[in-house]
């Protein structure tokens, strides 16, 4: 789940503990082509005020206008489909005649959005049930498999923690990517000893700065199949450190910068540390994916991308290039 998903529902929960009536959509469905997916908020106050998003188009001016008007003031969920023809998709802003099957849900204490964010806050992956018949909801822990699904009497959507992601190393590089990262949603922490790198990183929008080594800090995150972690400090003193930790971890994503030839020594090295042939198998060294970029955006750009391919299962080309080839500054590593 992300940033902005958790924002709506704190929203949701502000604008109730001030006394104001508040309807939920959720998106159940779609069929064809659609602006956002199934499980996407989108929260209205009774004044008209909006949070989320549910189409990016005139489905979200369509319902603050009846909220505000007072025809839409639901006592129980409801089930709206937009774009049910060709003229009403065009209408609505929907793209390739698709349609989009909307809940709205008027929240109450009975919805436990207290309680689902707090599960959050806890780094959990909850399972929400509502029922269309009497608007109680049941919060459950998620099972693998789980996913966005509406029946016609329940809506069970699924809620969890915001991407992770570590970076070892606070040099140029680390830069680049906690940028990029950040605007993808993760919750960046960038790990590093040396007090030679601190500078400017205390002020850095979304990025969290810690001094520990980096092995303490992976075991103190206790990293799960929603973090990631990236060393690119070339200094095996605190990139095997990082790595030795977090491979042993549900981490969906471990990497290393380094040329090929110093990612198998790299792996050789962790192997005298207790870590397992199929542990480190998993390590991603050469880190990225093969976009032929050298400089430290391009770079950090490829290991992004790689990021996205493999939270998502696609397939992927291949490692960067072996960067012993490279003259630019990480033609070391």
């Amino acid at each position: 789940m992300n940033s902005m998903d958790v924002e709506v529902l704190r929203r949701a929960v502000d604008w109730m503990n001030r006394g104001h009536r508040v309807v939920m959509g959720t998106v159940a469905r779609t069929w064809g082509s659609s602006p956002r997916p199934p499980g996407s908020l989108m929260i209205v106050r009774d004044d008209g005020q909006v949070a989320g998003s549910l189409s990016g188009g005139c489905i979200e001016d369509d319902l603050v206008a009846r909220v505000r008007s007072g025809a839409l003031a639901p006592r129980l969920p409801l089930a709206l489909v937009y774009g049910a023809n060709a003229e009403e998709a065009q209408r609505f802003g929907l793209p390739c005649g698709g349609s989009v099957q909307i809940v709205l849900e008027p929240l109450g204490v009975q919805s436990q959005l207290r309680e689902l964010l707090a599960a959050i806050e806890r780094h959990e992956v909850v399972r929400r049930r509502l029922e269309m018949g009497t608007g109680l909801v049941s919060l459950a822990p998620s099972q693998d498999g789980d996913r966005v699904c509406f029946d016609g009497s329940a809506l069970h959507t699924v809620h969890g923690p915001r991407l992770r992601l570590v970076i070892v190393g606070a040099g140029q590089l680390s830069r680049c990517l906690a940028s990029l990262a950040v605007m993808l949603d993760y919750r960046v922490t960038v790990c590093d000893p040396r007090e030679e790198y601190h500078e400017g990183w205390e002020h850095a929008e979304g990025v969290t700065l810690s001094r520990l080594m980096p092995d303490d800090l992976v075991l103190a995150m206790a990293l799960d199949a929603h973090s990631a972690l990236v060393a690119v400090t070339h200094d095996p003193k605190l990139d095997d450190l990082a790595l030795m930790e977090a491979l042993k971890t549900p981490a969906f994503y471990v990497g290393a910068l380094g040329s090929r030839r110093n990612n198998d020594a790299r792996r050789q090295r962790l192997r005298g540390f207790e870590v397992s042939a199929a542990e480190v198998q998993a390590l991603r060294g050469p880190v990225g994916l093969n976009l032929g970029g050298r400089t430290p955006p391009e770079i950090a750009l490829s290991i992004v991308a790689e990021m996205t391919a493999l939270r998502h299962g696609a397939a992927l080309q291949g490692p960067l290039a072996d960067w012993s080839a490279s003259q630019t500054a990480c033609s070391s590593a």
